[in-house]
């Protein structure tokens, strides 16, 4: 009788062992399905970002502080400066020529800056760049551009502390509908006039239920090479 029993114990632990071993295979499998799905993602973004980024120039502005003060003022600036380069861009066929009408209206964009602080009470120095900034993943209306160092038209106001903001200045993503959520057609034609196939399916979404997975993808993308660039980057320093 004893017998029987340790014979019958020993059967359903061994059952239980082997359901516990097929059970974390099938996780190390699915683990591995998911990484590999993962990793692929990130070698096609990384492939098609290479070039893309080349072919934007984004708007970046600096408030002073994050009281609510300069919150507003860097605002102001923000709509002025807009106005004033939208006409300017709009019949832009490149970035390069944008590059130049940026450039060209240097002088003008800081008195414009320098205008509005003083409209508004303030007298703050003003420091305007073109150059590379690292910009997180962001969504405009319908497109999301994933994280990474894009060319920028970068305005500091002040100690340049604050909050800040941005959008695309060419292609003219600043001036999208964003009541409907969606890229006006001016505006969707000049994306594929700058971009390739390819480039624009990256990251363009005009399916509003699936714009927010895109911009999920994309975020977890960017933890993902955080964790690439910290890992060498202790590897250097080690």
């Amino acid at each position: 009788m004893k017998r029987r029993f340790i014979k019958r114990e020993f059967k359903i632990n061994t059952k239980i062992k082997i359901r516990i071993v097929v059970s974390v295979l099938m996780l190390i499998f699915t683990v591995g399905l998911m990484a590999t799905s993962i990793y692929g993602e990130v070698s096609k973004i990384d492939m098609a970002s290479v070039n893309y980024k080349d072919k934007l120039i984004r708007f970046h502005v600096l408030a002073n502080s994050d009281s609510e003060e300069d919150q507003q003022l860097k605002l102001k600036v923000r709509d002025a400066v807009i106005d004033y380069l939208q006409p300017k861009l709009q019949n832009s066929k490149s970035i390069s020529e944008s590059e130049r009408i940026i450039i060209n209206e240097e002088d003008n964009l800081i008195n414009i800056c320098k205008d509005i602080i003083q409209e508004n009470g303030y007298n703050y120095d003003v420091n305007i760049e073109l150059g590379y900034s690292k910009f997180p993943t962001k969504q405009y209306s319908s497109v999301v551009l994933p994280a990474g160092e894009y060319k920028a038209l970068r305005i500091l106001i002040g100690k340049g502390q604050g909050k800040n903001w941005w959008c695309v200045m060419f292609p003219p993503l600043c001036f999208v509908d964003k009541q409907n959520n969606v890229i006006d057609k001016e505006t969707d034609a000049k994306l594929r006039e700058v971009l390739t196939e390819e480039e624009y399916e990256l990251i363009v979404e005009k399916d509003n239920d699936k714009v927010d997975d895109l911009t999920i993808k994309f975020k977890i993308v960017e933890i993902i090479q955080k964790i690439k660039e910290s890992y060498i980057w202790t590897g250097v320093i080690n």
